[in-house]
């Protein structure tokens, strides 16, 4: 085992224990909810609740799995692709926002509140709250190190050689996916700088929102650069592992959250509930949510099968 792997095992044990305290908070919502003891969240019914919460149950415990899986020997035997999926969905969740989890930390923000988007309830205790931001953060870094040892163990030549050795096809015409998420970027830009138009009630904007929609905007605009610039080759020289990192990352951020808030704001459309609302109007929220789920998996598609051509030519 050499230096890099040892590293990798520490991020992957690191990882997989810092995210344990938000499941077990998440257990006690829905446990303490049922009995009654714990209150239901603003905005919600107690069904709606419970789902919602039940759901991040789900995507705790996978992603510690993941984060397992990626150091213990079991996860060079499983078989990739559910892995690297997984991977990629809790990478694009998490590595992208960490400047914004750690603001919102430091300046207070409730997480779960609607005008975030997250799914914490706004009455938790400070100390939930910080627990909840740690296992974030603490996930995103430790899945950051430890991912890119996984793959230099099981597929070493996932960034190996240069952007020129394996682009295709014509740079004159760009990437479907490349345009719709330059353009679900445009938009989100545009709202993190004060944009009013599509916003339908400017009073729910708060600084976690803007923070938010700049960073996911800032990681749309990098994973349709990086994304272009793998499939087409193009600039011939440079290293392959780094857009291929970026677009990782960007097209996994694309699909993760806008594949969250799809369903919370689809929600939002129909129930109308009197005490929660987005800024956004629904409608075009969710065309953007929409269009950026499948902008991210084209992405996602697209680099994988470069990377397939590039490693049989």
């Amino acid at each position: 085992m050499d230096r890099w792997d040892r590293v990798g095992r520490v991020a992957a044990y690191g990882a997989a224990l810092a995210l344990t305290p938000y499941l077990l908070i998440k257990v006690s919502w829905v446990v303490g909810s049922f009995l009654g003891l714990l209150p239901v969240g603003t905005g919600f019914g107690k069904a709606e609740w419970v789902v919602l919460n039940s759901a991040t149950i789900g995507m705790a415990g996978i992603g510690i799995a993941v984060a397992l899986a990626l150091v213990l020997p079991w996860g060079m035997r499983i078989p990739g692709a559910p892995l690297a999926f997984c991977a990629w969905v809790g990478t694009g969740f998490l590595v992208p926002v960490l400047p914004y989890a750690v603001l919102s930390s430091l300046l207070g923000s409730a997480d779960g509140d609607p005008k975030s988007g997250n799914d914490a309830d706004p009455s938790m205790p400070g100390w939930e709250a910080a627990l909840v931001q740690i296992g974030f953060v603490g996930m995103g870094l430790g899945l950051a190190i430890a991912l890119p040892t996984y793959v230099r163990r099981r597929w070493p030549d996932v960034f190996a050689g240069r952007l020129g050795n394996g682009g295709k096809g014509s740079p004159r015409a760009l990437p479907w996916m490349c345009v719709v998420g330059a353009a679900v970027s445009f938009v989100w830009l545009y709202w993190a700088v004060g944009g009013t138009a599509g916003v339908a009630h400017r009073g729910e904007r708060d600084l976690a929102w803007y923070v938010l929609s700049g960073v996911l905007g800032f990681w749309a605009f990098v994973a349709s650069v990086a994304t272009w610039a793998v499939v087409r080759g193009r600039p011939a020289r440079v290293p392959r592992w780094g857009p291929m990192m970026l677009g990782w990352l960007g097209s996994g951020s694309l699909f993760a959250w806008s594949g969250w808030k799809l369903p919370f704001t689809l929600y939002l459309a129909v129930a109308q509930p009197a005490d929660a609302a987005l800024p956004e109007n629904l409608a075009l929220a969710a065309a953007l949510h929409l269009a950026a789920v499948g902008a991210g998996a084209a992405m996602l598609r697209a680099l994988v099968h470069t990377r397939l051509v590039s490693s049989n030519s």
